[in-house]
């Protein structure tokens, strides 16, 4: 935040706002044709097209606008891994990241929320045990970047198709509790056939 209580998204637009001293001469930035391309190779190819980080640069084009957007992607993917583990950062540590202020990093948890939820969705009414990769993929999604150890139980039914998820446990930075009583006591509850039990463990080196 700057010293008036800007954003980052503001600061940069005031910047851009700054008249020229000779308008004849200013240019359009070299990022330009560059998020007009990227756009049309996304609706022409779709984003499987996309490698992570300009997938990502085409969400933080929104963010932060009239910026070259892809070194901050590269950075993002380089302290954080993949584009999944980048939503899953908590805000203090996106914003470690130059270029990501508090309200782009309060943008980009908006965005997991909507991707978790869908991710929800998805394994929501199939059979769960057989697609472990989208199941390691929601939890991964859900739980990488948690600053505490989580303990968090997925709900079967007989079918093995995904009843409910729920965080049973938050602990502390290396140690939550688990209570044998409780999770069947839940299981029962929802008449669960059978569970899946997850945890975390939160990073603390970057």
């Amino acid at each position: 935040m700057g010293k008036n209580g800007d954003d980052e998204r503001g600061y940069f637009s005031e910047r851009w706002s700054e008249p020229p001293a000779k308008a004849a001469a200013v240019e359009k930035p070299h990022y330009h044709g560059h998020r007009d391309r990227l756009r049309e190779r996304f609706t022409a190819a779709g984003p499987d097209a996309l490698p992570d980080y300009e997938l990502l640069e085409l969400l933080l084009f929104r963010l932060i606008p009239r910026v070259d957007t892809k070194p901050i992607a590269k950075a993002l993917l380089s302290r954080f891994g993949t584009l999944a583990e980048v939503l899953g950062a908590p805000v203090a540590l996106l914003q470690e990241v130059k270029g990501i202020g508090p309200s782009v990093a309060v943008d980009l948890k908006v965005i997991t929320a909507a991707a978790q939820r869908m991710a929800r969705s998805e394994i929501r009414g199939r059979e769960v045990l057989s697609n472990w990769t989208q199941l390691l993929d929601y939890c991964r999604s859900a739980m990488a970047f948690e600053n505490r150890e989580q303990f968090r139980i997925l709900f079967l039914d007989k079918k093995n198709v995904l009843i409910a998820d729920e965080v049973q446990q938050i602990g502390t930075v290396d140690h939550t509790p688990v209570y044998p009583r409780e999770v069947v006591k839940r299981a029962l509850e929802l008449s669960a056939s059978a569970i899946i039990l997850v945890h975390n463990h939160p990073t603390h080196a970057f």
